[in-house]
């Protein structure tokens, strides 16, 4: 089964300020969690996948990286300490202690899986239960991106129309980009990761096609060329664009006039910087992309 985005991490040094950013691109931004290690997010939910934006709370009691065992909250608070962006790409799993004895198998990261569960809100405000399992992996010389896959336990409390509901009319993340001095380096790695095998649309350049969406991995200069601009680490990987379907592109650009947003006209796309967008570059695209 080809495996699909999950949802994308992205870290931020003020949640609310972020939150309130994601409103005014159209999103509507669900109410504040909190993981029982301390870190914090506030999620935008589409049809299978989510935009997670995170930040590290007070009082937070972050775990360290063991051998065996990635600390999630230890990978966000030292990306933290570098910059604001897109941190980790997650692809879902239907078994996540499958996959890590597959990622184990492969070389690509020895980790126990992780689980852990936490405390959700319906649209009506009650609480629900939901619960994860989360398989890490690691590519090589990736000190700033992170990958792993995430098991659901409790999904019909998780996934819910009504918060899938947006001013912009979003209808799901459409890809991810990976920026790397050799993308072809990252080649054996996310064949692995997304169980696919890669093509390669323009020279070295990879593109990975999951279900419904795709994973391109670029060198920076071709990133740059696409988004107008990036925010990237030139000397390693780094996770630094996203894309996503709106019904009405045009309504989007006037959306985005109307709240001062700051944006390109890049082909058929509207890309808004990621000097404007906490560190990574947004592309909004129309349905028929």
């Amino acid at each position: 089964m080809t495996r699909r985005i999950d949802h994308l991490v992205v870290a931020v040094q003020d949640l609310d300020q972020a939150g309130h950013f994601y409103q005014r691109l159209g999103f509507q931004v669900g109410s504040r969690n909190r993981h029982p290690w301390g870190t914090e997010n506030r999620i935008i939910q589409f049809d299978g996948s989510f935009i997670e934006l995170i930040t590290v709370g007070e009082g937070a009691a972050i775990a360290p990286h063991r051998e065996s065992a990635f600390s999630f909250g230890g990978f966000v608070q030292d990306y933290l300490r570098n910059r604001e962006g897109l941190a980790m790409l997650v692809l879902d799993s239907q078994d996540a202690k499958a996959d890590a004895a597959l990622f184990a198998e492969n070389g690509i990261g020895a980790f126990e899986p992780f689980h852990f569960e936490r405390t959700g809100r319906r649209p009506d405000g009650s609480e629900t239960k939901v619960a994860f399992t989360l398989a890490f992996t690691s590519a090589e010389h990736s000190p700033r991106a992170g990958f792993f896959v995430c098991q659901q336990h409790y999904p019909e409390n998780f996934w819910n129309p009504e918060f899938q509901r947006h001013d912009n009319q979003a209808s799901r993340i459409s890809s991810v980009t990976l920026t790397a001095p050799e993308p072809e380096r990252l080649r054996a790695f996310l064949a692995t990761f997304t169980g696919v095998e890669p093509r390669s649309p323009d020279g070295d350049d990879l593109s990975f096609r999951l279900a419904e969406s795709h994973i391109d991995v670029l060198t920076p200069d071709d990133a740059a060329e696409i988004y107008g601009s990036i925010e990237a680490e030139l000397d390693q990987p780094s996770l630094v664009a996203f894309a996503i379907r709106v019904e009405d592109i045009q309504r989007q650009a006037r959306w985005l006039d109307a709240a001062e947003i700051p944006y390109q006209h890049i082909g058929s796309r509207l890309i808004v910087p990621a000097s404007a967008a906490f560190g990574v570059a947004i592309a909004f695209e129309p349905t028929q992309f």
